[in-house]
């Protein structure tokens, strides 16, 4: 028995992407500036991967009083330590940061954190990190990252073009970016889970991007003397089912986790739902849209039309 393809779309679909383009552009345009406007005002939660210090993940069996808590660790010494109430109002987190504590104070934060809250607390995570260490994470982190989207960049130049490759890398940025925009904007926290998401974020919009690209590249070798604009939209056309079963199944998985995770995954994935839909955005809308500002990939008026059977050969 033969399984026929899913198609969410007829086949002679036939939107036109690049009328919008100009929109598309002034959105992601908005969207990056209010990225780096909360960046400017208030800049990113940094983790204790990032700033240093101390974090203490508790639970009562209790409803938890911030102020309270606040209180009984002011009066054990510890009145510079942070409470956020997150998830349960059973639940929440105490941060010191690292110039609040000293090497050997660091080391007695914790029993001293427990002899304060007393009887009724489970310490469900305990992390500590110097400042020299979260220093070089957030170094190692922010490399990490460019480097992933430099590379990618140099991937798609070598397999198609380079004007491929700068459409690809303007689009992951953006996509990047944005999403970190997110982050700041949020005031989620910004640790090394937030980074492993953000990587993940850049592979998967690449993806949808190198599709697209795979297309117009087949489509260049088929339609010699069709304008660009019309072969970039006959491309996004034929692949838009593809990208709409692709981003939704994914986001079908990642769903579940968005409702039922705890802290620990919450930015990382907050981040990647967003970066998934601003992905497939960029993907349709900006990356492909961009070869029309860059230089002619070929020379439409002298290459002959290539019968459709020795395209398929």
């Amino acid at each position: 028995m033969r399984l026929l393809p899913i198609r969410l779309l007829p086949d002679n679909t036939a939107i036109d992407f690049v009328r919008y383009r100009f929109a598309a552009y002034a959105f992601s345009l908005l969207l990056v500036v209010a990225t780096l406007g909360s960046l400017a005002i208030n800049g990113l939660n940094l983790g204790i991967d990032f700033k240093g210090g101390m974090l203490v993940e508790i639970q009562s069996t209790r409803p938890i009083d911030p102020a309270a808590l606040r209180g009984r660790l002011a009066e054990a010494g510890l009145g510079a330590a942070e409470v956020q109430q997150f998830g349960k109002p059973t639940e929440a987190l105490i941060r010191l940061d690292s110039d609040q504590l000293g090497t050997t104070e660091a080391q007695q934060a914790a029993p001293r954190i427990r002899a304060a809250l007393g009887e009724g607390y489970e310490f469900r995570r305990t992390e500590l990190v110097g400042p020299r260490v979260s220093a070089e994470l957030f170094r190692d982190g922010a490399l990490a990252t460019a480097l992933a989207i430099l590379g990618i960049a140099l991937y798609v130049w070598f397999r198609f073009e380079w004007q491929f490759g700068v459409a690809a890398m303007i689009a992951t940025a953006h996509d990047v970016i944005v999403t970190l925009g997110l982050l700041s904007v949020t005031e989620l926290e910004f640790n090394l889970t937030a980074i492993a998401a953000l990587l993940t974020l850049a592979g998967y919009s690449i993806n949808d991007t190198v599709v697209v690209f795979d297309r117009i590249r087949e489509a260049l070798r088929k339609h010699k003397r069709m304008p660009m604009a019309e072969l970039i939209n006959l491309s996004i056309n034929q692949t838009l089912s593809r990208t709409i079963l692709t981003s939704g199944t994914t986001l079908v998985a990642i769903l579940p986790l968005l409702f039922f995770a705890t802290s620990t995954l919450l930015n990382f994935t907050v981040a990647l739902v967003w970066g998934i839909l601003i992905g497939t955005f960029s993907s349709v809308f900006v990356a492909a849209a961009l070869l029309l500002h860059l230089p002619a990939i070929r020379n439409a008026e002298t290459e002959p039309e290539i019968p459709d059977e020795v395209v398929s050969q």
